[in-house]
């Protein structure tokens, strides 16, 4: 039985934030590990791994509130929430729509008892950009508070044991964001001398195009690195925002989180 499985992780939505008088609605995970009309789990890798063959376009803006399941702007690739220790997930007013809020920031001594919670997707190949360029990002809002040594906004695969990966991120207490793609061997990071935990909403965006891997903040061109043009970024594992994974050690977010987006070209 997975972990989440064991502990309760909800999505709670307040039925004023879209103005309506309907009650407020609420997406659990019970101790079954069932969602109700959720995605299955991802399955384990097998055979080959697949990379786009079509130009791809995902968004997820979260002003549709609490749906089974939550869905791009075209209403698929679902997303799920996991979760453990009892780390929810909720909706907050943004921009005129809703964005996600994560559990805080948890200062417990014991890092494993520490409420934690991400959406994670399932499988597919189909969103492996390979060699393509690609941009992926999102909106955040976070405070010094929020700011830990890990702290995954948007990934997909992960930087060790070979499999590769991109990832964007704000880590450790200085609050950088960085753009991160992995090989089987090495770890290529666009990280500029900046604090986005202030408070405010920044646009993060990662360009990945020929051999540069370049961060947008708000807009600015902010780092970028330079990556072998023949890296090819194809795993088997799914679409994850706010975290690598569920459990223990998982590089948990705290702070909120808007508009997630992939587009390979």
């Amino acid at each position: 039985m997975p972990s989440y499985a064991r502990i309760l992780a909800t999505v709670v939505m307040s039925a004023g934030l879209l103005g309506c008088s309907t009650p407020a609605e609420r997406v659990v995970v019970p101790a079954s590990g069932v969602l109700t009309n959720a995605v299955p789990a991802s399955p384990e890798p097998s055979g080959t791994i697949a990379v786009a063959t079509a130009p791809v376009s995902v968004r997820y803006t979260f002003d549709a509130g609490v749906t089974r399941p939550i869905t791009d702007q075209t209403g698929g690739n679902e997303l799920r929430p996991l979760g453990e220790n009892t780390g929810t997930l909720s909706l907050v007013p943004q921009n005129g729509g809703l964005a996600l809020q994560y559990p805080a920031r948890c200062t417990l001594p014991d890092e494993s008892a520490c409420p934690r919670a991400i959406l994670e997707g399932t499988r597919d190949d189909a969103l492996n950009p390979g060699t393509r360029p690609m941009q992926y990002g999102a909106s955040i809002l976070m405070t010094a508070a929020d700011l830990a040594d890990g702290a995954n906004v948007f990934q997909k695969g992960y930087s060790v044991g070979g499999v590769t990966q991109f990832k964007l991120q704000v880590d450790h207490d200085k609050g950088h964001p960085s753009c991160v793609i992995a090989g089987p061997a090495e770890i290529y990071k666009a990280e500029p001398e900046m604090n986005v935990a202030d408070g405010t909403w920044h646009n993060l965006t990662c360009s990945r195009e020929g051999n540069q891997l370049t961060l947008t903040v708000d807009d600015k061109q902010s780092a970028s690195v330079t990556v072998p043009p023949t890296l090819s970024i194809a795993n088997a594992e799914p679409l994850r925002v706010g975290g690598k994974g569920a459990t223990s050690g998982n590089d948990q977010y705290a702070g909120q989180i808007d508009n997630v987006f992939l587009t390979i070209d």
